[in-house]
């Protein structure tokens, strides 16, 4: 039960995280993002294939593993903002760095700044790692159970909307100006608008809470984390969910190029068809995170599930290239299902001083899962083609919603012991 500061500032609360989030969208997903302006930089550079698909998992690695590891510090923390601030420095600066290599390229070279690239990329992923944590359980703490859905789904809604308009933007510069300087202004403005959004971040009112008196008996975090998963039968289901959930998704990255090589589609179907994606994804953060504060996020989770298997299955049975624009949107809403919705579902788990162990192991965890499955649907792609691979996606899809809807509960609707409920939501003054 959230106090009455907390309750004072929700609105406030929720206005500038939102607002962080169209900044930090308009540069992240838009001016430097990472499926189009900084593979073109990296071509640019003469990195080859391999070396620019690394580049963008080495972003995944930055971000899914060091949270584990940081979740001990965070969670003796009476308040997160401060710890978050710190790290979410490490995610902006080198943007602006990647400006500054831009436009002395000619002086360093094209192998030098390169290598100064990829240092700079591995820094801006940890950075987001190292936020995750303390960003997660500040939201957590600051927004009332009934409206995180709400708040996650304007959120990503915002996001990917000014990140759309961000790649406007950087599609215009790259066709307009010459190179490099049309990269140094898609990385200049990115990185001000990564700026921007920490300053309206930093805005967001956070008041102390008490953490539980620590004891010589106390355990360690990693024996915390072994109890957890002994102890937590509802915690290690949601975990398998999300291991499903890596496979299933896997399936959406080879859309384009399985409406090429059926239908030989043209490149404007294949653009309308990645709006349809975006429309859906945004749409349904909206509609997904409304409904889960009302009906559960475990069940948008469960219709995610079945949406991204319906979607890889009906790719698969396609009798013509327009049955693909229900493929595109039906992958879009899971897809909103898969990141807000499960942050959301993610943050109902544990007290507010367990909760960011249970978000580090969330994430941690199904990080090796995450970066190998799409290897290896790659690999099975190339071996056997695309539809064996999108029925096994559509099978992880429907595994998800099964275990989800018969094995884990919501822990939101769970009756807890008050005492407890009380202590876990405890806040004293600034």
């Amino acid at each position: 039960m959230a106090t009455p500061e907390l309750r004072k500032n929700t609105r406030f609360n929720f206005a500038v995280n939102v607002i962080d989030a169209g900044f930090f969208g308009f540069g992240y997903l838009g001016l430097a993002s990472l499926v189009t302006v900084i593979p073109l930089f990296l071509d640019g550079l003469g990195a080859s294939k391999a070396l620019i698909g690394l580049a963008g998992s080495l972003h995944d690695i930055g971000w899914q593993v060091p949270q584990l590891f940081i979740a001990p510090f965070v969670s003796r923390r009476t308040r997160y903002k401060p710890m978050l601030l710190w790290m979410t420095l490490h995610e902006r600066w080198p943007i602006l760095m990647l400006a500054l290599v831009a436009l002395a390229i000619p002086v360093l070279g094209p192998s030098v700044a390169l290598a100064i690239t990829l240092l700079l990329l591995v820094i801006y992923g940890l950075g987001g790692g190292l936020s995750a944590i303390p960003w997660q359980s500040m939201i957590g703490k600051i927004m009332p159970p009934n409206r995180m859905g709400t708040f996650f789904g304007v959120q990503s809604a915002l996001a990917n909307l000014l990140g759309a308009a961000g790649a406007v933007v950087a599609g215009f510069l790259l066709e307009r100006i010459d190179s490099p300087l049309d990269f140094a202004l898609c990385f200049g403005i990115a990185g001000l608008a990564l700026f921007l959004s920490m300053g309206t971040l930093s805005l967001t009112r956070e008041p102390a809470h008490e953490l539980v008196a620590v004891t010589e008996d106390t355990p360690r975090t990693r024996q915390r984390m072994g109890k957890i998963l002994r102890e937590d039968a509802n915690f290690r289901w949601f975990l398998l969910a999300k291991a499903f959930t890596a496979c299933a998704i896997v399936g959406v990255s080879f859309y384009s190029l399985y409406a090429v090589q059926r239908f030989n589609a043209p490149e404007s179907v294949l653009g309308i068809m990645t709006g349809v994606l975006t429309l859906s994804q945004m749409s349904a953060n909206l509609l997904f995170g409304w409904l889960g504060d009302r009906w559960g996020h475990r069940l948008m989770y469960v219709i995610g599930g079945l949406m991204m298997a319906a979607s890889a299955l009906l790719a698969v049975l396609a009798p013509s290239v327009g049955w693909l624009y229900l493929v595109f949107g039906l992958a879009g809403a899971a897809r909103a299902a898969f990141w807000a919705v499960t942050i959301s579902f993610t943050l109902e788990f544990g007290t507010l001083e367990e909760r960011p162990v249970y978000i580090g192991m969330a994430n941690t965890l199904i990080a090796p899962i995450t970066l190998g499955a799409p290897i290896v649907g790659g690999s099975l792609a190339q071996a056997w083609g695309y539809p064996p691979l999108f029925i096994i996606c559509s099978i992880a899809g429907l595994l998800t919603a099964l275990v989800l809807y018969f094995l884990v509960y919501d822990p939101r609707f769970r009756v807890h012991n008050a005492p407890e409920a009380a202590q876990a939501h405890g806040v004293i003054g600034d």
